[in-house]
């Protein structure tokens, strides 16, 4: 006894199938090229960072040229300008992010500094207190561009100086102030023992996201093509 298939033919099926599979492949290539995209732009990035630092001074910078570099700084910090970025949570510790401008050269220009985290208070309406180092400093860190666009579920996001999120017009209307168009991420040793952690993660591209994504669609793909093989191929028996 042996056993021969036979294929049932069907012309609509066969266009689903086959158009289930031509979509699910183009969305996984699509993904997998988002993928390398962004592990390309992560080496580039690990490469930007052994660069020299860029030198930030009161000529205004443009944001793309400096955007994830290393940078430094020299200025005064101005403390009654300093906001507070609620909900960061450390080591399972709510705070916040200080975050304080500091004056360049004569003054006509800032550049804002994320300081680092400091815990909150069990009391909601007191703050906490903030070390700041008087005269000039210098700073260094990573230059980042705030003000991507949050969900907030709340249209009261400023009380005082204390903001649910940091966006850099937000900032501009309501301080008197013009600032370069990045935020410094300070480093953690240029300011040791002021009580502020700097813990910063580093950048995700989501390179991994796209390629878990592509997976998915090129699974999706072989689960398509072998419904249809099981669901259109049989198995007949012969004599």
């Amino acid at each position: 006894m042996s056993f021969r298939f036979e294929f049932r033919r069907g012309l609509w099926p066969m266009l689903a199938a086959a158009a289930g599979i031509a979509l699910t492949l183009a969305l996984g290539n699509w993904q997998l090229g988002r993928g390398q995209e962004k592990t390309a732009l992560k080496a580039r990035l690990e490469q930007l960072a052994r660069e020299p630092a860029i030198n930030v001074s009161t000529r205004e910078l443009a944001a793309p040229d400096v955007e994830l570099r290393r940078v430094e700084a020299r200025g005064t910090y101005e403390p009654k300008y300093m906001v507070l970025i609620d909900n960061r949570v450390s080591h399972g510790v709510a705070g916040y992010h200080v975050v304080m401008p500091l004056r360049l050269g004569d003054g006509s220009r800032y550049v804002l500094v994320n300081r680092g985290w400091v815990a909150g208070t069990r009391d909601r309406s007191r703050l906490p207190e903030v070390k700041t180092p008087p005269g000039t400093v210098s700073v260094s860190g990573l230059a980042v561009v705030p003000g991507k666009r949050f969900f907030e579920i709340s249209t009261k996001v400023a009380e005082g100086n204390v903001w649910q999120n940091l966006m850099l017009e937000r900032y501009r209307q309501a301080v008197p102030i013009a600032i370069q168009p990045f935020l410094i991420q300070q480093d953690q040793q240029d300011a040791a023992g002021d009580g502020l952690i700097r813990e910063w993660l580093p950048p995700d591209l989501g390179a991994d996201t796209h390629y878990g994504y592509a997976f998915q669609w090129f699974a999706l793909s072989a689960v398509i093509l072998i419904f249809y093989l099981v669901t259109h191929v049989r198995r007949k028996r012969e004599a």
